[in-house]
């Protein structure tokens, strides 16, 4: 969607539980597109994930001070994009006002990932590295 000179564009992030991967991908976008408007929401919002902080750190992307945020909270705003970052926050993915472009990323939750602390941090790095991607192609076309 085009927008004029002095016109910020906006993107939302959703997922399930905005803990983890809306969250990495929020930290990702605000780095890389400072001037763009970013947000995340989940759709049944736990609380942000040491782990995820953890392995965003390690790229110097401070996410720590991000909260976990309700999609209800963002139903009234115009976004350019809506990126669900899961195929369960796309099934039930509410309608926002305006014209924007929806676009879905199945990313694996590496939440349920069990193992040892650093088997563990492997699979947010994997995610994250992934996720990183996914951001860094899209932004191409942008």
């Amino acid at each position: 969607m085009e927008k004029g000179p002095n016109e910020k564009k906006k993107i939302l992030i959703l997922c399930t539980g905005n803990s983890c991967r809306s969250q990495m991908a929020e930290g990702f976008f605000k780095e890389y597109k400072k001037e763009w408007v970013v947000k995340s929401a989940g759709i049944y919002p736990i609380g942000l994930n040491l782990l995820a902080v953890e392995v965003m750190s390690e790229k110097k992307i401070d996410i720590s001070t991000q909260k976990s945020k309700n999609v209800k909270d963002f139903l009234g705003e115009n976004f350019d994009y809506v990126i669900t970052v899961c195929s369960s926050a796309r099934e039930v993915c509410p309608l926002f006002p305006g014209k924007y472009e929806s676009i879905n990323w199945d990313i694996e939750d590496p939440f349920p990932a069990g193992g040892t602390m650093e088997e563990r941090l492997d699979k947010f790095r994997e995610v994250r590295d992934r996720i990183e991607r996914f951001i860094l192609e899209f932004l191409k076309g942008v």
